[in-house]
């Protein structure tokens, strides 16, 4: 995918940091808080026909594609921090990757639980972690631990319509917006960053921002603007 491929660099490039040490956040670190709007999201797959399916209820989970990620391109150090055995999960559901865009840090393992009334798959092709599942009913999980940062463009082979995304970061100030395009990257320490605004539909685009100690920093961005 070009688009992503696109900010593939920079999240690799995220590893970079400025000096700094401690791992609990400064008396003076700040938030650095906006609204993404996104003016066209991407439509929804319509699910191919399956001849297996033919006369059983079909009810497609909504895709929220309008969710965006923000995150700094290049994050202190105190951002790289390590956790213990960080987890997250990608639900399979009403024929659709629940959420749809997944944002993690490096070491993050995914657990992929099938909460379906058909089988599964789970699959990607991409550099940044390429892997498959198999085929799973109802009722199990499986898992992967994303090592690499970048961004995993996640598929089940039973259904071509169910598509998903993993944004893998090397370090912790990252975010995805809310139902009202909303966001807040907190515990920043003082310094000059470029914010990043990523979403599937759009090239990513991004804003250089300086951060004072102890307040809060206002950075919207408008995607998708023709």
């Amino acid at each position: 995918m070009r688009r992503g491929a696109a900010v593939v660099g920079a999240l690799a490039l995220s590893v970079a940091f400025d000096a700094g040490t401690g791992q609990r956040p400064a008396a003076g670190d700040s938030v650095i808080r906006g609204r993404v709007t996104l003016h066209q999201a991407p439509p929804d797959l319509m699910p191919r026909p399956n001849l297996s399916a033919l006369g059983m209820p079909r009810h497609p989970e909504p895709t929220n594609r309008r969710r965006s990620v923000i995150y700094l391109e290049t994050a202190p150090r105190a951002a790289f921090d390590a956790r213990q055995d960080p987890r997250a999960r990608m639900d399979q559901r009403n024929e659709a990757f629940v959420p749809h865009v997944l944002a993690i840090v490096a070491g993050t393992t995914v657990d992929f639980p099938n909460n379906d009334v058909t089988f599964h798959n789970v699959f990607s092709l991409s550099k940044a972690k390429a892997f498959d599942l198999g085929r799973y009913a109802a009722g199990r999980s499986k898992s992967v631990r994303f090592d690499q940062p970048g961004i995993v463009r996640v598929f089940c082979d039973i259904h071509s319509h169910m598509s998903a995304f993993i944004l893998v970061f090397a370090h912790r100030h990252f975010a995805v917006t809310g139902e009202d395009g909303g966001y807040r990257l907190e515990n920043v320490p003082p310094g000059t960053y470029t914010v990043v605004a990523w979403n599937e539909a759009t090239a990513p685009e991004s804003r250089t921002v300086v951060v004072p100690g102890g307040g809060e920093v206002e950075v919207d961005f408008s995607l998708g603007r023709r």
